[in-house]
């Protein structure tokens, strides 16, 4: 009987902590399902209101909007063509630029570099991320727009130029802002996000793998190809995907640079417009239904980005099928 007593008071305490337990798990769960909740809340909220906003416009041109080309603020006779294709010329060339130097940067700080480099030079390439846009944009135009009228320009048009087919897209005048030296001015700014992102999952492959496949006799080429890569291939495409949603939306830097013309030509040294561009331009003095217009482009950027995110995602979903994953 004497150690009933203590046996008990055992088990009623063992009771209390699974008790207390039970509720902070209970209230964890509530707390971050309000807190999911209140993202998608949030973004439903925006996709509301965005499309609240460019109903008159819609309304009046319907779906037409996408394709028209005019922009008339004085008639009111408004078209989202000219700004989607300057927004997806930009950032395809951003991209084509800013991916192949961050995938070459990731290897290099992850495969070959120097120990004693890895963490400094690392660092400086993080530190690009935290340039504010604005100074981007004022690079862009006081530094590197003279720069590349004066040398960029003239090697291209000399050079690619005279080929056939793309030759006309890199001829016209040359005063160094348009199309071109907007997405050259957006890979600086996506190439960070990139590199640091597809360096950070490089890092996370065992080493045995690596170990691995060098002890079979592999290169450091194959290692990357055949282990590397297949390995991370879900990290390497959200990287790109989160360079491609920055210069999708990169409002200021292009601004700056890309000319802020309503027309399309078939030259990428043509000054042109984006989505981002024109909103940033207008806004201020745009009266009801030219806000509304706007709002239209805002919504249109929206559904762009979530296509390609969607079209990202079906890409991987494919790939890893076909490797049976």
């Amino acid at each position: 009987m004497a150690s009933a007593a203590p046996a008990g008071v055992e088990s009623d305490r063992l009771y209390a902590i699974a008790r207390r337990q039970r509720l902070e798990d209970f209230v964890f769960h509530k707390l971050t399902l309000i807190f999911a909740l209140a993202v998608l809340a949030a973004l439903v909220g925006i996709i509301a209101a965005l499309a609240w906003s460019a109903a008159p416009t819609f309304q009046k041109f319907g779906l037409e909007f996408i394709w028209r080309v005019e922009w008339d603020i004085i008639n009111e006779e408004f078209g989202a063509a000219i700004a989607i294709v300057g927004t997806l010329l930009s950032a395809g060339i951003a991209l084509l630029i800013a991916v192949p130097l961050a995938f070459g940067i990731a290897l290099f700080l992850t495969e070959t570099c120097p120990v004693m480099l890895r963490r400094p030079l690392g660092t400086a390439v993080e530190l690009l991320a935290a340039v504010p846009s604005i100074i981007y944009g004022m690079f862009g135009l006081f530094i590197f727009a003279p720069l590349f009228a004066e040398y960029g320009q003239p090697a291209l048009q000399s050079t690619i130029g005279q080929m056939p087919l793309i030759g006309p897209f890199f001829g016209g005048a040359m005063n160094g802002i348009g199309i071109l030296a907007a997405g050259v001015i957006l890979s600086f700014m996506i190439l960070p996000f990139i590199a640091a992102v597809m360096r950070d999952v490089f890092e996370i492959v065992p080493p045995i793998l690596r170990e691995s496949a060098y002890g079979l006799g592999c290169t450091t080429w194959e290692v990357v190809r055949r282990i590397v890569l297949p390995y991370t291939q879900k990290g390497v495409v959200g990287g790109v995907m989160l360079g491609l949603g920055r210069a999708l939306g990169e409002t200021m830097a292009v601004t700056f640079v890309i000319g802020n013309s309503n027309r399309l030509a078939a030259s990428l040294f043509a000054p042109g417009t984006s989505i981002a561009s024109t909103l940033a331009n207008e806004f201020g003095e745009a009266d009801d239904f030219h806000i509304s217009a706007l709002f239209a482009l805002g919504l249109l950027l929206f559904l762009i980005t979530v296509v390609v995110l969607t079209l990202a995602k079906i890409l991987i979903n494919r790939s890893e099928r076909a490797k049976g994953i």
